[in-house]
Parts: structure tokens; C-alpha cells; sequence
């Protein structure tokens, strides 16, 4: 065996690197040059990146603020929508304007090579382009541009999203307006206090993170029921202070009957007809609740709907008759139950299968007379039924698509109509307002409302006018200038009013310690509500007491009063008239006290023994008896 000569070589040359120990690191790549960076170069495109960046941010809010300032100008210009029937239709009540967000996207190339490299990819191929000394001197990336991509609208009146209108209320007399939506915004809208702008005068948000989803007033007008997606129902006073909560029940109680409230999520609600403070809520519990405004503790009463295998079934919504003395809820099994309101075991009225079962019936409302309910179903339908005979509907009209659990349906004033909106998918063609005619169920008229979903209706019976909440953020309402009174007509006349200088002035964004929360002054009360919690205080509602007259002793008022105390306190106790000696004034009445004895004498005139004194010597005698160094001495 010959070992090898000094030209030959063992294991790998000098053309790679060795296989085996490739494999035994775990990676190739030896003997390969590393990639070299140009720092200069990648902060230079940085800085590019970052310029092309804010220049297209900058184009893109130009174009929008265009768009806006042309939506503007079609909002003012079809402000009054003139209608095929004669009627007119009031603008938006709530505008709100999509969020259009722009995006860029930065492209990144890289040279191909041959040969397997290490590292990241090389930067691109810089043009050489004139820099200044000053952009030399910089080390690192530039500083980003100023933030302008989003802005915050503390606006009002405008939403930053499309938010649909859930929930619609008006008062009895007609005067106020409130919206409630999936924004968890409640506004209130004034109609003879609104100009041609129309803007809710008040926003709030009484439930915090939960969206609303129904809100009614009662039949005094004075508070409003407030639904939303918690177990909670709340009632507002006019101002939108809050007045009740219901309390939340035990969810671990088997039986709902045993439990003060409502367990799950709500869907809806409504005021007794008839009795003040009076209001019912239905809930995923599987209960039909009864309240009173005074105790909010627990609730009046239970209704549990049942299947007729006697399992538990959701209603999905509930309302009270005209005349107060039946509750009627559709539930999720398509089913629809009424029951007597001081009755809460079996229903008075129950038929099975007035919808399709697993379809969320949205509305139930009976007509003036009492006497017809009609149900909006989720399976498109809308159906008419006779209490009187309440085993099959008495009409059913199809393809009316719905898509919200809230969609509402109701009758007109005069018995004769009933009306109910369509959904539509965003960019598939109007939402519509449906009109039937009840003695024959034909479909009578049709309105376009919008690009979007008529999630709510409601026909105002004083007012003869028609409120319309949409899927897109809107709430129209529409009304005959010769057969309506007050309401929209009220604001429609007044023009826009100008904005002042000094508001124009005050539109900059200015940053000022009392603008923070823990700064900024608590929002003004109503005057009544502060009254109320006077009159509680016992400081603030005593009564101060009256003058007394005569003379006063002492800095303070005589004493009065008709009791044996009192007198001896004001006649006696307190008589410091007399400042002369104690023994004088006490010896003072001795003489009249034994001439005429009246109080202490006569009652102890049998018994008191007679007085005896032992007789004493004068002092004459007594001196002569004395001996004879006691008179030296004195």
C-alpha cells in the first residue's frame, strides 16, 4: 500500500465544499461569498417609500372630501322627495357616511440569481439622483409624515358607519321622535324644535355595549322602554335620564317562574295600553315577563310558552292588545300564543303552526278594533288572523323577504290598511313600504324607501304619518300635506339656519385640560328631576318654624305649647325675673301659702302632726345661769 504523493489530495478540493459535512451541520452554503449591504442606499428607499406613501394618503383623502362635499350637495338638493300618491318625504333624520379606508401596497423586487444566496434580498437599484448635504448628514429613516390617515368625527349628527335603525318610538302626542340602533345609540328628534337640517337635539347610549332593539313610549308619553340585547330592560324619562332597571334573574334556577328576571337576551317589548307603569318583555329564557315601573326588584308576572309536548320554546316577540286584557307572543317553532293577563298557566289561544318552525316571527300587532292580529313571519309572510276564530288565517301574503328579527307590521289608523317593509341585500335593488288592504288582502300600493333593508314602520294614529327606519342609518318620514297634522310639517317649512362666524372659528381641533373626561363639568339636569331629589333630602325640604309672638328671654323665642311642661317651663323654669335673695323669695309666699292652703295643706291636713317648738330662755336668763368666768370672758 502507497501512501499519497504531495500532489495528491484527500477528501474534497478545492472545487466545494465537502458533501459529508454538509450533511453532518444541517445546511449548505459553504465557501460561498456572503451579501454585502449599502445602508446608505436602503435608508434612501425608505425615505421614498415613506414620501409615495403620505403622496397617495394625501391624493385619496383629497378625492374623498370630494365625493363628500358632492353627497352634500345632492343631500341639500333632494331634500324634499316629491312622491307619486301626492305625499312628501322629510330627508334623513340620521345621515351617516361610509368609512372608505385606502390602502397601499409597497412592491418588492429582487435580482434572480445563479448562485444560492445568503441572507436578505439586495435593495433595489437605486437612480442616482442629486441629494443634498443635509439628506447625506442623516443616519436612519426619516421620520414618518404627519398622521392624517384617520380622523375621529365628534360629530353628532353623522355616523362614521352605516348603522341600521333597529327601534323606532314616538309619544302619543306626536311632538318627539327617538332612534335607536346597532350603533347602541339612542337619539332624540324634536319636530317643532328641528329646522331643515333635521338633527337629533340629544344622543346617548342608556345600555352601554348592547345594540337596541326596541324602543316604545308609555301612554302617558312621560317614559320610554328601552330593549336591548342584554337581560335587562331599562325605562328613560324624556331627557334620557334613567328612571328603572329590571333586575337580572338567577340563571342557575331551573324553573324561570322562581327566578325575579330575565335570565338571557332580550328581543322586545311593550307598554300596557291602559295602565300606567305598566310593561311586559319577552327574552331567550323562554319567558314572557310582566313589569311595574315602581318595583323593579321582580317582576308582576310569568307567562312560559310552551310546544304542544310541553317543551320550552323562545318567543321572539310579544305585545299586549288594544284593550290591555290579552298578551300575544310568536315564537321560534312558529307557534303563536295568547294568553289572559291575570292567567299565566295555560294559554287562552294557541295555534302550532302559524309560520314556518326555526323562522324568528318579528311582529305581532292587533288591529284598533281587537278583533284581527296580524304576524310578519320570518319564512316572508304576512298573515292575518280573527281572535274569534283563531284555528286558520284569515289572509297570507308571500314574498316579502325579511332578513331582520325586527321587521315591523302594522295598521292604519282607520282599520283599512296594513303595512309592512322588505329586505334587500346591499346593492340588490330597494327596500320597500308594502300596502294591503284588509277586507281583501290585495297589495295596493308600494313605495320605494332605499338602496337598503325597511327594518322598521311605524303609522302614528294623531299625526297620520308614516316612520320608516332602513338598513343603511336612515329614518324618513313620510306624510300628506293635506290629511297629516303637525309633526314633520313643523320642521319642513324653517329653513337651515347659518352657521355663525364664531362657530366657524371654533372647528379646530383644540386640545384643552377641561376637554378631558376627568375635567369636564357634569351635563345639566332637568329642573323636575332635581325638584324630586330635593324634596327627598331632609335638610333642603324642612320646613322652618314659624314666628312666635310675644317677648323673648335669653336671645331665643318664649317657649309655647298647651302641655303642663310647657307651662311650668314658661311660666316657672325659665322666670329669672327675680334677683333678689333665694331664701327671701322662697319665705315669700309663706304668709299666703298658710293663709289660704290649696295644694300641700289640705292633703295632709288629717295626718300632719301638730307642731310643737320647745320653749327658749332669753338671753337675760340664760346670762345670769352662766358662771362667772364665762361672763368675764364675754
Amino acid at each position: 500500500m502507497e501512501r499519497p504523493g504531495p500532489s495528491e489530495v484527500t477528501g474534497s478540493d478545492a472545487s466545494g465544499p465537502d458533501p459529508q459535512l454538509a450533511v453532518t451541520m444541517g445546511f449548505t452554503g459553504f465557501g460561498k461569498k456572503a451579501r454585502t449591504f449599502d445602508l446608505e442606499a436602503m435608508f434612501e428607499q425608505t425615505r421614498r417609500t415613506a414620501v409615495e406613501r403620505s403622496r397617495k394618503t394625501l391624493e385619496a383623502r383629497e378625492k374623498e372630501e370630494e365625493m363628500n362635499r358632492e353627497k352634500e350637495l345632492r343631500r341639500q338638493n333632494e331634500d324634499i322627495e316629491p312622491t307619486s300618491s301626492g305625499s312628501n318625504v322629510v330627508r334623513d333624520c340620521s345621515k351617516s357616511s361610509p368609512r372608505d379606508t385606502s390602502s397601499s401596497e409597497s412592491e418588492e423586487t429582487s435580482d434572480s440569481s445563479d448562485d444560492e444566496l445568503i441572507g436578505p434580498p439586495l435593495p433595489l437599484k437605486m437612480v442616482e439622483e442629486p441629494v443634498s448635504h443635509m439628506e447625506e448628514e442623516i443616519i436612519g429613516p426619516l421620520p414618518p409624515p404627519p398622521f392624517e390617515e384617520v380622523e375621529e368625527d365628534d360629530d353628532d349628527d353623522g355616523d362614521s358607519e352605516e348603522e341600521d335603525v333597529s327601534a323606532l318610538g314616538l309619544d302619543p302626542s306626536g311632538a318627539r321622535l327617538v332612534t335607536g340602533g346597532y350603533d347602541y345609540d339612542v337619539k332624540f328628534w324634536d319636530f317643532a324644535g328641528m329646522d331643515a337640517s333635521f338633527k337629533a337635539f340629544r344622543s346617548l347610549q342608556p345600555c352601554e355595549c348592547h345594540q337596541i332593539k326596541s324602543l316604545q313610549y308609555s301612554n302617558t308619553g312621560d317614559m320610554i322602554l328601552v330593549v336591548s340585547g342584554s337581560s335587562q330592560a331599562k325605562v328613560i324619562d324624556r331627557d334620557g335620564f334613567e328612571v328603572m332597571e329590571c333586575i337580572k334573574g338567577d340563571q342557575y334556577i331551573v324553573d324561570m317562574a322562581n327566578t325575579k328576571g330575565h335570565t338571557a337576551m332580550l328581543h322586545t317589548g311593550s307598554w300596557h295600553p291602559k295602565i300606567k307603569g305598566e310593561f311586559m318583555t319577552c327574552s331567550n329564557d323562554a319567558t314572557v315577563r310582566t313589569w311595574e315601573v315602581e318595583n323593579p326588584r321582580k317582576q308582576r308576572s310569568v307567562f312560559k310558552p310552551r310546544t304542544m309536548q310541553g317543551k320550552k320554546v323562545i318567543p321572539t316577540t310579544c305585545t299586549y292588545s288594544r284593550d290591555g286584557n290579552l298578551i300575544a307572543a310568536a315564537c321560534q317553532n312558529g307557534s303563536i300564543q295568547i294568553w289572559d293577563r291575570n292567567l299565566t298557566v295555560h294559554p287562552k289561544f294557541h295555534y302550532k303552526q302559524a309560520h314556518d318552525p326555526g323562522t324568528d316571527t318579528s311582529c305581532v300587532a292587533f288591529s284598533y278594533d281587537g278583533n284581527v292580529l296580524a304576524s310578519r313571519g320570518g319564512d316572508d309572510s304576512l298573515k292575518l288572523w280573527d281572535i274569534r276564530q283563531f284555528n286558520k288565517p284569515l289572509f297570507s301574503a308571500s314574498g316579502l323577504p325579511t332578513m331582520f328579527p325586527m321587521t315591523d307590521c302594522c295598521f292604519s289608523p282607520d282599520d283599512k290598511l296594513i303595512v309592512t317593509g322588505t329586505s334587500v341585500q346591499r346593492g340588490c335593488g330597494s327596500g320597500k313600504l308594502v300596502f294591503f288592504e284588509r277586507r281583501t288582502f290585495q297589495r295596493v300600493y308600494e313605495i320605494d324607501i332605499t338602496d337598503a333593508s325597511v327594518v322598521r314602520c311605524l303609522w302614528h294614529p294623531k299625526l297620520n304619518q308614516i316612520m320608516v327606519g332602513t338598513g343603511n342609518g336612515l329614518a324618513k318620514v313620510y306624510y300628506d300635506p293635506n290629511k297629516s297634522q303637525r309633526g314633520a310639517k313643523l320642521c319642513v317649512v324653517k329653513t337651515q339656519r347659518k352657521a355663525k362666524q364664531a362657530e366657524t372659528l371654533t372647528q379646530d381641533y383644540i386640545i384643552t385640560p377641561h376637554a378631558l373626561p376627568m375635567f369636564r363639568e357634569p351635563r345639566q339636569r332637568s329642573t323636575r328631576k332635581q325638584l324630586e331629589k330635593d324634596r327627598l333630602d331632609p335638610l333642603k325640604s324642612h320646613k322652618p318654624e314659624p314666628p312666635v309672638a310675644g317677648p323673648g328671654r335669653g336671645g331665643r323665642v318664649g317657649t309655647h305649647g298647651g302641655t303642663l311642661s310647657s307651662y311650668i317651663v314658661k311660666n316657672i323654669a325659665l322666670d329669672k325675673t327675680d334677683d333678689s335673695n333665694p331664701r327671701e323669695a322662697i319665705l315669700r309666699h309663706a304668709k299666703a301659702a298658710e293663709d289660704n292652703p290649696y295644694w300641700v295643706s289640705p292633703a295632709y291636713s288629717k295626718t300632719q302632726p301638730k307642731t310643737m317648738f320647745a320653749q327658749v330662755e332669753s338671753d337675760d336668763e340664760e346670762t345670769k345661769n352662766e358662771p362667772e368666768w364665762k361672763k368675764r370672758k364675754i
